[in-house]
């Protein structure tokens, strides 16, 4: 009995191994190859910059000059585009998050997009539909402070542009017609020539 069960467990072994046998181990994969299938992998999930992908091999230690090479092949075909994914960028968080220019530029600095191209992306905004934008965050915004003293609530919804990235004037400038539009007295905000 005792043969049979260490038959039947070599037999469970053969089979395991048996398994592995029939599988074909892969080569090991060129530093090339491993390049191209990170950035293919990271660009499935969504648009990339650059700099994110070479970070990602960096990290992954992908030779320098290695990543130098896959980069410009990708950049050559079209799969990194870093013009592209600023624009795409500040359509995006413009429209979803209400971001201003200067919130909008700091983030695609930090996802390494070159300063030109980052010009380049921000000149769909002009400054009317920025201040539009402020405008609706405002009055979405304005409803949740009524009932607060005036200077509370100015303190909030120009808080709340300025973190979004609004320059200072502009943001008075719309929570004081806000203000005025929901019968405020808004003259006197303290923020003389706004």
């Amino acid at each position: 009995m005792r043969e049979q069960e260490r038959g039947g467990a070599g037999g469970r072994e053969g089979r395991r191994d048996g398994g592995r046998e029939g599988r074909q181990e892969l080569p090991p994969q060129s530093p090339e190859e491993q390049a191209r299938a990170i950035c293919l992998r990271l660009l499935t999930g969504m648009p990339r910059t650059r700099r994110q992908l070479a970070d990602a091999l960096e990290k992954r230690g992908i030779p320098e000059e290695v990543s130098q090479a896959v980069l410009s092949r990708f950049e050559e075909v079209g799969l990194i585009d870093d013009a592209a994914f600023a624009g795409a960028w500040v359509e995006s968080r413009h429209r979803g998050r209400g971001l201003a220019r200067r919130a909008l530029a700091q983030e695609l600095r930090t996802k390494g997009v070159h300063a030109t191209l980052v010009q380049e992306a921000l000149e769909q905004l002009d400054s009317e539909q920025e201040e539009q934008t402020a405008r609706e965050l405002v009055e979405r915004k304005l409803r949740s402070t009524r009932g607060l003293e005036r200077d509370k609530r100015i303190r909030r919804l120009a808080g709340m542009l300025a973190r979004k990235g609004y320059p200072e004037g502009m943001a008075l400038r719309v929570v004081r017609r806000a203000l005025e539009q929901e019968g405020e007295d808004a003259d006197d905000l303290g923020y003389p020539g706004y």
